[in-house]
């Protein structure tokens, strides 16, 4: 009979070790698929800084771009008295900037006739218009978005309903 006792205490003992162990292996488990789910995380972080490191970097180089398209544009409506070849030249490289906007999903923000928007124009000058109030009556610089983000507001002349104003006083 003592030998079953000790038998039964050894296997006992062994139970009790077992219970921990398990324990352990289910803490290691647990802190591995943490350890996991922190990499997986770090990782898509690291890659979604890349991308807007890059986007970035072709946003700067675009909005640099557009100070020549502007350019380009002035130029065009001065070509009155060049031979036509070269104004057909011009054109098609004028053509070709723009291509390549279209090519990195730029694209002009729409301003005249639009009501002011915060968000996408940037009031330079206010005229009284018969327009209603807030409405914009000319674009002193196109405004541009990228990949649906703005990277140039649009400078505008907005309208100030005179009529509002005579109200006010009569």
């Amino acid at each position: 009979m003592g030998i079953m006792k000790k038998a039964d205490k050894e296997t006992e003992v062994f139970k009790r070790e077992l219970v921990k162990k398990d324990a352990q292996l289910a803490d290691y488990t647990d802190h591995l698929k943490r350890l996991q789910a922190e990499f997986e995380n770090y990782c898509k972080r690291v890659e979604k800084e890349r991308k807007d490191v890059v986007s970035f970097a072709s946003e700067r180089l675009v909005v640099k771009l557009l100070l020549v398209i502007d350019d380009f544009e002035r130029a065009l409506q001065q070509l009155k008295d060049v031979p036509e070849q070269t104004k057909k030249g011009i054109e098609m490289i004028f053509k070709n900037l723009h291509k390549m906007l279209d090519e990195e999903r730029v694209v002009p923000i729409i301003a005249v006739g639009q009501k002011f928007d915060p968000y996408k124009h940037e009031v330079v000058l206010q005229v009284e218009s018969d327009k209603p109030e807030d409405v914009i009556v000319e674009e002193l610089q196109k405004g541009y978005m990228m990949n649906g983000k703005v990277i140039r507001y649009a400078k505008v002349k907005i309208s100030k309903n005179h009529n509002l104003e005579s109200g006010k006083h009569g």
